[in-house]
């Protein structure tokens, strides 16, 4: 819970993202970067391929 300390508003981490920490924004990147070049590559190899 926030509390004041000197006419200052004095919060925890959490409390000032009002979330907790999530997965790492470069691993969900890669990994979605990963899985849409997969797709691709195998809509590819099914339609394009002749």
């Amino acid at each position: 819970m926030a509390t004041r300390r000197h006419g200052q508003i004095v919060e925890t981490e959490n409390e000032a993202r009002q979330a907790e920490p999530g997965p790492s924004v470069l691993a969900l990147l890669s990994v979605s970067t990963g899985l849409a070049v997969l797709i691709l590559g195998i809509v590819w190899f099914i339609f394009f391929r002749t």
